[in-house]
């Protein structure tokens, strides 16, 4: 299947200029059991090993997140009816702390160490000037070791605007608030929050001129990428087996179907008066915009261009409104609830709409076949929640933590998981390296690696 012109070994499909990255096809797995024996993110069954993180802001609702018992047999509190259709495929944890999220002698600020903090386990030095100072996020320690695998070593979205600099949390800098992947102490990892960016940057190909010229190509032809590799699909089509054909169709006509979306969200968009500057490429509906990145997350893994994704669905601290389930306060304001009524109802109507998302992205992910026939939800580790439990309180103990997926067969998905104690989410996160292939003995304020998964 390695046909010049037509596919290289990485399983790309090839034309003018655009590459598209192929699903796992049954017809690659020998060349992937070859492999599997020195590649490290791979499951036992030798399919890819995905890690994703996905972060909520502002805390939740205690009483309506926590559930009633432990092990298999516990009772999902109201937040998690979106997610009853999934029960076997997640684990709720209670127990996890992000220490150095707290004050710690720095005083306010609780937003922006907890998005800082969330994925590094470190404390962020308290400036608004350029001497910020961090660490490295858990996903770029895997992506320091595994990115080479992939054509692209991480993927980084946000829902938000980048924000790199300036005074954002009581004297931390933006650049805390707003970027949960570290790439180094002082340099984080920008997060794309456009849906045709992501879309471009997983099937562009070659340099930056050449994806723009590319990209000029098709705007000018008025096609869309798949027309450019159209010719190269239809002969590849015929020398698969009916499956692979079967899934090959499938993949490319959702592929085309994003597109599709894209567009109509961008001509929708459009100002009539032209002297009225274009809006940009994010959605309008904040429910679409997180869905199609989430769709974006599911190509990259489903085509194994990353393992390796985080996605800050909102800083912590945002006070978006969320007037399409009848909540217009701002979401930090009433975050802030006082043991107020009704600020906490309307705290889990919030929490409950982006328990849907995570929904939403589970059920792509489970829909989703991999090249050993299980499902991308199988063969991956989800890891969603927030740096704040109680957004009153502002507590970085007792954290919101949901793993989803399987691991590959390594996690007991199906549980309510009390640590009974204050276990650093760092203790998580080398676990996480761990079935990655990848040997760290410490990582933040880690104490050991976690067993009880």
């Amino acid at each position: 299947m390695n046909t010049p012109g037509m596919l290289n070994r990485r399983g790309f499909l090839r034309g003018l200029g655009a590459a598209i990255s192929l699903p796992a096809l049954e017809s690659f797995r020998p060349l992937m059991a070859a492999e599997a024996g020195r590649a490290l993110a791979t499951t036992a069954s030798g399919a890819p090993l995905r890690m994703a993180y996905l972060y909520i802001p502002n805390g939740v609702n205690v009483e309506h997140w926590r559930p009633n018992g432990t092990t298999s047999g516990y009772k999902m509190g109201k937040t998690f009816a979106p997610m009853e259709k999934h029960r076997e495929d997640f684990q709720i944890f209670t127990g996890f702390e992000q220490q150095f999220a707290a004050a710690g002698g720095d005083g306010p600020g609780d937003h922006a160490r907890g998005v800082a903090t969330y994925l590094t386990s470190c404390r962020a030095r308290k400036t608004a000037g350029s001497d910020i100072n961090l660490g490295i996020s858990i996903d770029q320690v895997a992506a320091n070791a595994i990115g080479s695998q992939t054509r692209l070593p991480s993927l980084e979205l946000s829902t938000d605007g980048v924000r790199k600099s300036g005074a954002c949390d009581s004297g931390y800098s933006c650049a805390y608030q707003f970027n949960l992947s570290w790439r180094s102490e002082n340099q984080p990892m920008t997060p794309e929050s456009n849906p045709r960016a992501v879309f471009e940057r997983l099937f562009g190909a070659g340099s930056a001129k050449e994806r723009a010229d590319s990209l000029g190509r098709r705007y000018a032809a008025k096609k869309s990428m798949l027309d450019f590799i159209q010719h190269d699909a239809q002969a590849l089509h015929r020398r698969l087996g009916r499956t692979d054909q079967h899934k090959l169709d499938e993949y490319l006509t959702g592929v085309r179907e994003i597109e599709k979306q894209i567009e109509k969200t961008e001509a929708m968009g459009l100002p009539a008066d032209p002297g009225v500057p274009a809006p940009t490429d994010r959605p309008g509906s904040y429910q679409e915009h997180m869905r199609l990145m989430m769709d974006m997350m599911v190509l990259a893994f489903k085509t194994d261009s990353t393992r390796i994704s985080t996605f800050l669905m909102a800083h912590d601290g945002s006070n978006r409104s969320f007037n399409e389930i009848g909540v217009s306060d701002g979401h930090h304001n009433i975050s802030h609830h006082q043991r107020n009524r009704d600020n906490l109802e309307k705290i889990a109507k919030i929490d409950r709409f982006y328990m849907e998302q995570l929904a939403y992205f589970l059920d792509k992910l489970k829909a989703t076949e991999d090249v050993d026939g299980k499902s991308l939800l199988h063969n991956s580790m989800i890891v969603y929640g927030g740096c704040i439990s109680d957004g009153d309180r502002h507590n970085h103990d007792d954290l919101p933590i949901v793993v989803a997926g399987h691991g590959g067969g390594a996690f007991k998905p199906g549980r309510h998981v009390d640590l009974g104690e204050n276990v650093p989410m760092a203790n998580l996160y080398l676990r996480m390296l761990e079935e990655m292939g990848v040997k760290e003995k410490r990582f933040g304020d880690s104490t050991g690696v976690l067993k009880k998964i």
